[in-house]
């Protein structure tokens, strides 16, 4: 975040009118459309993470959260969670199924419970708009984009089948070492 985007971002949080604050918005950041789509991203991940302050809880039979925990099975928007496929620092990937309005697998994206803090949100936030905008055969599409029942930001893209990046890396320094020994000998 740059210091202007940083500097209209916390000057319109002090406008409780959403009106009011749209106003400010638009004019601090003049005919900047990037600036303006840039801050409105910000302060919609702030209204979401201002949602989990105190989100009310329901809690299964063993006493424990289960309305803000996904897994298999869990409905997102469209989308069915099949299988957890992967995870970094502050999000979670699942494989999911879109039923409508066409029937495909996809891999859908979700900050992880606990790490909906404004830095981290605005970090998605951007994470997911730059991957939108990129158009390579090696990159996977976004699809669609949302938030959950509690704000929590998610993106839907292409599911890519294969070997982690991860998993490649350690097959690639592997095989290069081994034939690097081949050739020595």
């Amino acid at each position: 975040m740059d210091h202007k985007e940083e500097t209209i971002f916390e000057a319109a949080l002090q406008y409780e009118d959403p009106a009011e604050r749209r106003a400010y918005v638009v004019t601090a950041c003049g005919t900047d459309a990037r600036l303006q789509a840039s801050v409105e991203s910000l302060l919609q991940a702030h209204e979401s993470q201002s949602l989990l302050d105190d989100p009310v809880l329901e809690c299964d039979p063993q006493g424990s959260p289960s309305t803000l925990m996904e897994g298999p099975g869990t409905v997102i928007g469209r989308y069915k969670l099949l299988e957890k496929i992967g995870e970094g620092g502050m999000a979670v990937v699942y494989m999911a199924e879109q039923e409508h309005p066409i029937r495909r697998k996809v891999a859908l994206k979700i900050i992880k419970l606990g790490m909906d803090t404004r830095s981290v949100i605005a970090r998605f936030e951007a994470e997911r708009q730059a991957l939108a905008l990129m158009d390579h055969p090696s990159i996977a599409k976004v699809l669609d984009a949302g938030s959950t029942e509690t704000g929590r930001p998610y993106f839907v893209m292409e599911l890519v089948q294969g070997v982690s990046i991860t998993e490649y890396c350690k097959c690639v320094r592997f095989f290069s070492g081994a034939l690097l020994l081949l050739c020595l000998q």
